[in-house]
């Protein structure tokens, strides 16, 4: 296994995958001999999880909604907890000494006014909120807030996670801005497109991993990228097998609803989603964009919303555990009554982030 000493509970052994996708907090042995992680924007902790599972010790949190952070302290107990706009975390005047002697500082600013979805030109400046309850925010600019409290730490690493959608269209401006940020801020920078199916995780997902190393450090791994750019040298590839539906199929989730049945039982092999045997009776699409999981394919990334998804074999949305192990979640997880395709859909995956952490200590922090 790798540097967490992550127990498998009961995934199928594959000897080329660094980790098992199902795992249980119970049952896992956590080093914490790599180096201190604090986590901002932390969600439910996906990927306070991956640190723990390649041996980092996650001591904190930032998070700025309530039920969010009640799920994160009930199944992290962090050292320190930050209830808060990172805006007023940057400002604070009491931060712990522990905290400007990071090994990395962790992120996955809220991303989606960069998503591939809707017109997301529109919302950008515009404050946000993602649900009821938490304070209204511009989420485009959370990303340089975070750069800020780089800038204000300086830890060794930092990496921010974030959707592909950022590297396409208008939106490179923001790359280009925080390439400028993290400079400015004493840090090389790297971003990394990752598809955490060929990472262990049995789902497509594809996201942008921007990692940093401070200038003093990253001095040491400088090496020539291709004919104009000298970077810290870093391996960020991955060739893991997939992992299909099929081998972890329960088929025990809920019903779908009548309608949705009606379109369901119409359904031919090879169909991609229900919108197609509405368009056969309709002509038209209609809003039924639930996609088809195959038992020999890998799983579409999972959303935050539950019916995105349905087994082509039976008319049942995915079950919890299904869900967990889409998203290599530990299995006795404690989601505290919420939605666990709203926490697991918001996060990033455990085993996707364990493996970005494996490498950091790898070819970085094992060497300073």
């Amino acid at each position: 296994m790798g540097g967490g000493m992550m127990k498998d509970v009961s995934t199928p052994p594959h000897t080329q995958h660094l980790y098992p996708y199902r795992w249980s907090l119970e049952d896992a042995v956590f080093t914490k001999d790599k180096g201190k992680v604090f986590s901002c924007f932390a969600c439910g902790g996906g990927s306070t999880m991956g640190y723990k599972i390649a041996g980092y010790d996650v001591i904190g949190c930032n998070e700025i909604d309530p039920r969010m952070m009640k799920c994160y302290e009930t199944n992290h107990h962090p050292q320190y907890s930050y209830l808060e706009d990172i805006r007023d975390l940057v400002k604070r005047n009491n931060l712990p000494e522990e905290l400007y002697h990071l090994d990395i500082l962790d992120g996955s600013p809220p991303c989606s006014t960069f998503s591939m979805s809707g017109l997301r030109e529109d919302a950008w400046g515009k404050e946000k909120k993602f649900k009821e309850g938490q304070k209204t925010q511009v989420l485009d600019t959370l990303f340089f807030d975070f750069i800020a409290l780089a800038k204000r730490l300086k830890p060794k690493v930092v990496i921010a996670e974030n959707v592909k959608g950022l590297l396409l269209g208008n939106a490179i401006d923001y790359v280009r801005r925080i390439y400028k940020d993290f400079e400015e801020a004493g840090y090389y920078c790297q971003h990394f497109l990752l598809d955490a199916s060929k990472m262990g995780v049995p789902q497509k997902r594809e996201r942008v991993f921007f990692i940093c190393i401070r200038h003093d450090l990253g001095v040491h791994f400088l090496k020539v990228s291709d004919l104009f750019n000298v970077e810290p040298y870093i391996d960020m590839e991955f060739n893991e097998s997939e992992i299909y539906y099929g081998e972890y199929a329960d088929y025990k989730g809920k019903p779908i609803g009548v309608k949705m049945r009606k379109l369901f039982e119409q359904r031919v092999a090879g169909d991609i989603a229900l919108a197609e045997a509405y368009k056969k009776q309709t002509g038209k699409r209609g809003f039924f964009n639930q996609q088809y999981l195959y038992e020999n394919k890998v799983s579409y990334t999972l959303t935050t919303h539950a019916d995105s998804i349905i087994p082509f074999k039976q008319p049942i949305y995915l079950s919890r555990s299904e869900v967990c192990n889409i998203s290599t979640f530990p299995q006795d997880y404690h989601f505290l009554n919420q939605s666990p395709h709203y926490i697991c859909g918001m996060s990033v995956p455990p085993v996707m982030m364990a493996h970005v952490a494996s490498r950091i200590w790898k070819y970085w922090l094992s060497k300073l």
